[in-house]
């Protein structure tokens, strides 16, 4: 199949048991959309922070002058509150909440082909801060948006959030807001299990290196190839049925979603150890303070409650079969 052709396929995704493969003609470029929908019926865990009641509070103060931002302080965000600023006002008054998410990323954001809805630990988490900023039976408009087209959408205010995988770093910083981590993922190298490729390292020289335009894997293979030629495509699933084609020797990704990514394809693993260090955020317009904070309340709310919080049951929902041996979510820094 040619990859013009690639390109105007739809993904789609049949994750049924781990081991499930690809198939290059089913698995291709996201295709943006809008969806609006209502939660799946499920439980919540008490104790959780109810909806605030309606009401118009004094604008959250402006963050304060920043601190240079380096690779120790880059995950640091702003204090969590509850209070309704002029973001988190703009949303309750139109009644619904735009966030731009992934549909291709199995066990993080992707269409479950047995309800047709949108599943996975970020979607989980997207419906934690919808109920608390709308209430119950929140009216969420899901929004497909590439990797590269997650900063400009922020930008336009195309969506209030994304909530994508989406990695906290300084160059990211510089334009758009993030909440505290919640994932600690690091960069990995994915490739066949037959194959020479140890590690990102020396033994990519020769090879193709497959990863998302506007990922920090292409920023990493900008900087050090190793002898490799990069070949980037609009999603992280894209590069998966690359090496299933045999147009790429390897996928250079998050091991967060290069083990889902295996969790598809048994002829693919984990090649080396990760060599960066990956913490996921909620992503934000830098104007949306009130939103930034609201946000972080949601995370405090989210992480408590040990074994039992709303974090650890997604955790073991969605990620602990791939990524086992995590005992809790990041810890949250604040820069004030």
């Amino acid at each position: 199949m040619r990859a013009r052709g690639l390109r105007n396929l739809r993904a789609v995704l049949a994750p049924v048991a781990s081991g499930m493969c690809v198939m290059a003609a089913a698995a291709a470029v996201l295709v943006p959309a809008l969806v609006h929908e209502t939660e799946p019926a499920g439980p919540v865990r008490q104790g959780a922070s109810a909806p605030a009641a309606p009401h118009r509070a004094p604008r959250p103060a402006a963050a304060p002058a920043a601190a240079k931002c380096t690779a120790q302080n880059a995950a640091e965000s702003l204090r969590p509150s509850s209070d309704d600023g002029a973001a988190v006002s703009r949303i309750k008054e139109k009644g619904q909440l735009v966030v731009g998410v992934d549909q291709n990323t199995y066990r993080w954001g992707y269409r479950d082909p047995a309800t047709g809805k949108l599943a996975g630990f970020d979607i989980d988490l997207v419906w934690a801060i919808a109920r608390d900023i709308l209430g119950p039976a929140p009216d969420v408009v899901f929004k497909a948006v590439p990797t590269a087209q997650r900063v400009p959408a922020l930008q336009r205010h195309t969506v209030d959030m994304v909530v994508r995988t989406m990695t906290i770093n300084c160059a990211r910083k510089a334009q758009v807001a993030f909440s505290t981590a919640y994932f600690q993922a690091g960069q990995q190298v994915l490739a066949p299990k037959a194959s020479k490729i140890k590690a990102f390292d020396d033994s990519l020289r020769g090879k193709r290196v497959c990863t998302a335009a506007g990922s920090t894997g292409e920023s990493e293979l900008r900087a050090q190839r190793h002898g490799a030629s990069v070949l980037t495509v609009p999603n992280q699933l894209d590069c998966l049925v690359r090496l299933q084609l045999g147009e790429a020797d390897a996928v250079l990704t998050d091991n967060a979603l290069a083990a889902a990514q295996a969790a598809q394809d048994p002829t693919v693993e984990l090649k080396g150890r990760p060599f960066t260090d990956e913490p996921y955020g909620v992503a934000m317009n830098q104007d949306d303070t009130d939103l930034v904070r609201r946000v972080n309340k949601v995370l405090v709310d989210y992480r408590d409650g040990g074994s039992d919080s709303l974090w650890m049951r997604s955790y073991r929902k969605w990620l602990r079969a791939d990524l086992p041996g995590i005992s809790g979510p990041p810890s949250p820094e604040y820069s004030d």
